[in-house]
């Protein structure tokens, strides 16, 4: 009797353990690099809110923001890991997956984000997320950063004062050449490192948005931007293949909803915030934004432009040519 009694115990214990493991939620650790006030980091913590609002007990997200888990160079070692689950690197991050992502890297390509709009929302743009797929990188959604403006120790007016300098740039052969193309020195370095190295002196210059200038604080150590809105900083929301192919089909579609409805926020969000961060900076009266005349800036987009031939090849002429025919209105 004691026998049995024991083993039914044993059984039912075992059953509670499968019910309590059963009932564990999913856990989604979603890292970035940048400030929780920056497109992306305001677009973390909003997906996070809506998946626990509406998959509550099911999915919990878990937000790692300002490299505070993984930095540049690890996370997407961590992704295929399996150590995070989540998340939204620069596009200029992928060109050992895929050359074709470098597109997002060549210099005046695209007018204004209505045209990165088009583009990404095209059947082309679309095709770039299952890019990956047969790496373990599976791209979700485009976010939007903004558009790339210049910061350097010196005033940046023509095309030959960037001449010598050493930028920073990530870690991009699309983003070298550019610099090159100037007669400039690019240094390849994490985002984490950008402050210091231009404190020191380590770089004399980089390129980023408005809103991750002023969040990292670069206006105390950069005496001059130039609003050059030469380039784009857009990311791609990626998972772990293997993850996310084995969620539950009904908990899988509706982390699909939430982050299309996510994504419409923060790029809708993404130019105010830019616009924001480039008032403080002018507030703070650190720095001078230098606005480049449609003269100069025609200037400077001639002497880049050898950078898309260079990387025709590469990334495919045929994609390139639609995305340059998105800043088309319709």
């Amino acid at each position: 009797m004691f026998k049995v009694s024991r083993a039914l115990l044993c059984a039912a214990a075992m059953t509670m353990a499968s019910l309590t493991q059963a009932a564990d939620p999913i856990v989604i650790k979603f890292a970035h690099v940048v400030a929780e006030n920056t497109p992306k980091g305001q677009g973390a913590l909003l997906f996070k809110k809506l998946v626990e609002e509406r998959l509550a007990g099911k999915v919990k997200v878990e937000v790692y923001a300002n490299s505070s888990l993984f930095g540049d160079g690890k996370e997407m070692e961590a992704l295929l890991l399996g150590d995070v689950q989540m998340l939204a690197p620069s596009l200029a991050k992928f060109e050992q997956y895929t050359k074709q992502t470098q597109l997002y890297d060549l210099p005046f390509l695209f007018n204004d984000l209505a045209a990165v709009d088009r583009f990404q929302e095209g059947p082309q743009g679309k095709a770039l997320l299952s890019s990956m797929d047969d790496k373990g990188i599976h791209g979700l959604a485009y976010w939007h950063n903004g558009l790339k403006q210049l910061s350097s120790n010196k005033p940046l007016h023509d095309p030959k004062d960037a001449r010598g300098l050493k930028f920073r740039v990530q870690a991009s052969s699309v983003l070298e050449a550019q610099f090159v193309a100037l007669h400039a020195n690019p240094r390849k370095m994490g985002f984490n490192e950008v402050y210091q190295g231009l404190q020191t002196g380590t770089v004399n210059g980089t390129e980023n948005t408005w809103s991750n200038y002023e969040s990292q604080k670069v206006n105390e150590v950069q005496k001059y931007f130039t609003e050059s809105n030469h380039g784009l900083i857009d990311y791609m929301v990626i998972t772990n293949v293997k993850f996310w192919n084995g969620l539950p089909p009904d908990i899988r579609t509706e982390l699909e909803k939430i982050l299309a409805e996510v994504t419409v926020e923060v790029n809708k969000q993404a130019e105010a915030l830019n616009q924001t961060a480039k008032q403080k900076i002018i507030d703070a009266h650190t720095s001078e934004i230098i606005v480049l005349t449609p003269e100069q800036r025609a200037a400077w987009r001639e002497t880049m432009r050898p950078v898309w031939d260079k990387f025709s090849a590469e990334i495919g002429p045929d994609l390139i040519k639609a995305a340059d025919e998105s800043n088309k209105a319709p």
